[in-house]
């Protein structure tokens, strides 16, 4: 005997309607979506059905509300590699993009003990210390934090890192042999929220790395990613090796 299948909730009627015309490239990112008052039309339910579907839509990221213009279909968040030390400049060009990098710290301070743990120093030892903002299209997708091992790079403080964003002066410079990335899914302070134009309730993906050049460590880096405007992820080779480009 054939089970019948179960009957979609109302709600539920309206994201599958939603996500298969966003899953089938009929409607594209950026695309406005029907109103709630032609969607109520459409399906005959409640506006408060049409209005659940639209909010779980938007917590799942598939959507973007502007309150008194309408719903549009999500751009696609921005994915980085963990397989290699990203170009972040190069990543949203090709996206064909506007980049910018906002130096807010460049400084030589006294290295902390976890700073100095980190980098293989004593704790009060001289270390070089950035803080940048990356921005896409003028809108923050990561908060920069490094430091500096001054035996290593001594020119740091010298470069203009606006012109060339840290990562890539260092990439370019020295000869990484080892690179460690550690992920972890947090709050950001509210300096932090203020600084990457988001609510201090928002969660935060923040990536920690560290590189070494002949086993001396070089930097230590944390870069904060609001999770709704950026994700990480890899592509490798059943091999283990990383595939590039």
């Amino acid at each position: 005997m054939k089970r019948d299948l179960p009957t979609l909730a109302l709600y539920e009627q309206v994201k599958e309607f939603i996500s298969r015309k966003i899953q089938d490239g009929t409607w594209p990112a950026g695309h406005r979506l029907p109103s709630e008052h032609e969607l109520v039309a459409q399906f005959g339910v409640a506006r408060m059905t049409v209005n659940r579907a639209l909010r779980e839509l938007v917590e799942q990221g598939r959507i973007t509300r502007v309150a008194g213009v309408g719903s549009f279909v999500a751009e696609d968040k921005p994915q980085s590699t963990l397989l290699q030390i990203a170009n972040i400049a190069s990543e949203i060009r090709q996206r064909g993009h506007d980049y910018r990098c906002r130096m807010l710290t460049v400084e030589r301070i006294a290295a902390s003990p976890d700073v100095a743990a980190w980098l293989g120093l004593h704790a009060g030892e001289s270390v070089f210390h950035s803080v940048c903002l990356h921005l896409e299209n003028e809108t923050p997708v990561q908060l920069e934090e490094r430091y500096v091992n001054p035996a290593v790079v001594p020119t740091y403080l010298d470069q203009d890192f606006e012109a060339t964003p840290p990562s890539e002066y260092l990439v370019r410079n020295v000869p990484f042999d080892q690179i460690e990335h550690l992920v972890d899914a947090v709050l950001p302070t509210a300096e932090q929220a203020e600084r990457l134009a988001m609510s201090a309730a928002e969660p935060c993906l923040l990536l920690t790395r560290r590189t070494w050049t002949r086993t001396t460590p070089v930097t230590w880096v944390r870069c904060l990613h609001p999770a709704s405007r950026y994700r990480l992820g890899s592509r490798f080779r059943p091999d283990g090796n990383p595939s590039f480009g």
